[in-house]
């Protein structure tokens, strides 16, 4: 059998395969590293998210920062909410919306999941030089605006977390 388009695609001098497997094994890392606290992944997620808005979100807000489906957040919640981590009370402006707050006693889970992160960070850098890890969050986040820019309409990943970026003025100056 002759070569194929699949066998001149050189996997080892790209990013695409490295970046996609990289974020899978840190997922992987995190939710290990919550396990032992019953925390999962995708409830930290949530978590964060409210904690990182600084406000209640609707829920529809909430699985398009995760990117999840919304029937997918649906069952996340609730036992979220089961457990008094979250409440949703109805958005005053459209009583079939939810919004989602964090409940006070969410405090101690928080801190655990900052430990879990923090460990898990600890691991994934070992090795880093002085300056690495400032330059390789200044590097993610110059690969981000630039796919932001190419595709304006996608939703940030973090918000507007990239600092200084005029994510629409470059759009609209062409990069």
């Amino acid at each position: 059998m002759g070569k194929t388009a699949m066998d001149e695609f050189q996997f080892g001098e790209g990013i695409e395969f490295l970046i996609l497997c990289t974020a899978q094994l840190y997922s992987r890392m995190l939710n290990a590293a919550l396990a032992p606290y019953g925390i999962t992944l995708r409830q930290a997620q949530v978590i964060f998210w409210l904690a990182y808005e600084g406000k209640p979100l609707p829920q529809q807000g909430l699985a398009t920062r995760m990117h999840l489906e919304p029937p997918t957040l649906v069952g996340i919640l609730d036992r979220m909410e089961r457990d008094g981590w979250i409440s949703r009370q109805d958005c005053p402006g459209d009583r079939r919306k939810k919004m989602i707050q964090l409940e006070p006693q969410v405090e101690s889970i928080w801190r655990k999941i900052v430990a879990a992160a923090l460990s898990v960070r600890a691991q994934a850098t070992k090795g880093f030089g002085p300056g690495d890890l400032e330059r390789f969050k200044k590097l993610l986040s110059t690969f981000d605006l630039n796919m932001l820019t190419t595709v304006p309409n996608l939703a940030l990943p973090i918000g507007d977390q990239i600092k200084g970026a005029d994510v629409q003025g470059r759009a609209a100056a062409g990069g």
